[in-house]
């Protein structure tokens, strides 16, 4: 599914989420504020507009996240098809429309930003992965493409990356590769390439995002809450009939 149409989706979700908040925060402060004379259509304009205003602010706040992701941290925007982050080393993962398989490769050695070409220090169709300082290794499906979409775990290839060269050695079992792992000091523990991918996608950046996404809307929703509780402590006391 193309960006464009992910975000379209997700802007259709919001405006009818946005809409059914109108209809509930509206007609839960017009009884809330019955018999309330003073400033009562205005709390009520302002509780219908809240869902609206919070829908705007997340559109915001995802603009911000996505401008700063891509351009400045080196990682996706956390929307559409594509997931690719950085690792310690300076390489790079990105996986496209699936996400069990996917490169590992060093973006300063690409001829072009928005394609992966496959050379010694670029793997397609890899499956699990592990970061060891300087090394990376992996097990690869070298038929990736035939099996894409299927969910499958094949692992046909398996490779030693050395960073700081550009080298790949490539091993036709995981034992040799275990071997030659072990005698650079490193006990291969090869992970999904997901699993990885997770480790290091997320960062304190997120956290802040996840903060500006949640703490204006929760001081806002606040502040209409205690207008509305206001205005109902000035409504006029009506007097007890007689028996």
């Amino acid at each position: 599914m193309g960006i464009g149409i992910v975000r379209l989706f997700w802007v259709v979700v919001g405006m009818v989420v946005a809409g059914i908040g109108l209809l509930v925060l509206g007609g839960a402060t017009a009884f809330f504020t019955r018999g309330v004379t003073k400033d009562r259509r205005k709390v009520i304009v302002a509780a219908c507009l809240f869902p609206f205003a919070c829908f705007a602010w997340a559109g915001i706040v995802f603009v911000f996240q996505a401008i700063v992701n891509e351009g400045v941290l080196q990682r996706d925007l956390g929307l559409g098809d594509t997931w690719h982050c950085p690792l310690p080393n300076g390489y790079r993962i990105m996986m496209i429309d699936v996400a069990d398989q996917g490169w590992v490769y060093n973006p300063k050695t690409q001829h072009s930003k928005s394609a992966v070409g496959e050379q010694e220090d670029a793997v397609a169709g890899v499956r699990t992965v592990q970061v060891a300082g300087r090394y990376i290794l992996g097990g690869a499906d070298t038929s990736a493409f035939a099996h894409l979409g299927q969910d499958s775990n094949h692992v046909d290839s398996y490779f030693l990356l050395d960073t700081q060269t550009g080298k790949r050695t490539q091993f036709q079992s995981y034992a040799t590769l275990r071997g030659a792992a072990q005698r650079l000091g490193i006990e291969a523990k090869l992970e999904p390439i997901n699993s990885v991918y997770s480790r290091y996608r997320f960062s304190w950046f997120d956290v802040f995002v996840g903060f500006l996404f949640c703490v204006p809307p929760l001081v806002g929703g606040f502040l209409l809450v205690r207008w509305v509780l206001r205005l109902r402590r000035t409504r006029p006391l009506i007097p007890n009939k007689r028996v």
